[in-house]
């Protein structure tokens, strides 16, 4: 019978172990988004930016009044459908990742398109690949209480496009009632 020496000899390192590289500055709270000092050893030498950090939007503390009635951001919401949606049709990502955050209607939708896009792969002889995009940005507007229509502008390698996403409310949360890949 085989030995499993040599798989224990991947798992446990036998010669002594350097000391964990610290690698996390310090994150200033949530009430002061105003600049902050870099941590010890965060400067240029190491290859991180020195200087204050772009301001980031503040979520507000658990158990405040964000102005909505729903705990969860919209915008914030869409941007990562969109990017989930992007990475769907592209074959990267399963679509029943997606499934909660859409009603029944979009996900027939997107089933069909996910099929027809493999089914061009395929025919093209291409392997699904995780697409290139940043978000250019986002327009958001309530026509109704529950409601948002947005338009989010995504810029691949080749070309822009627009992604169109309706947000309504379905048991105290978002879920997406259309989605358009423009």
């Amino acid at each position: 019978m085989p030995s499993n020496h040599h798989a224990l000899a991947l798992v446990e390192p036998q010669g002594p172990t350097a000391p964990p590289r610290p690698h996390l500055r310090p994150v200033p709270p949530l009430a002061d988004p105003g600049p902050t000092v870099p941590g010890p050893g965060a400067g240029p030498a190491e290859g991180r930016p020195s200087g204050p950090r772009p301001l980031v939007r503040t979520v507000p503390p658990a158990g405040t009044s964000s102005g909505s009635p729903f705990p969860d951001d919209p915008d914030l919401i869409v941007e990562n459908l969109v990017r989930c949606v992007l990475e769907i049709l592209a074959g990267a990502r399963e679509l029943d990742q997606v499934s909660r955050w859409v009603t029944e209607d979009v996900f027939r939708t997107l089933h069909k398109r996910v099929v027809l896009a493999a089914r061009a792969r395929s025919a093209h002889g291409m392997r699904a690949r995780r697409p290139v995009f940043t978000i250019g940005g986002i327009r958001s507007s309530s026509p109704a209480d529950g409601v948002i229509e947005s338009v989010v502008v995504v810029h691949g390698r080749a070309r822009s496009r627009a992604v169109a996403v309706r947000l309504e409310t379905y048991d105290s949360r978002w879920r997406a009632a259309a989605v358009h890949v423009l």
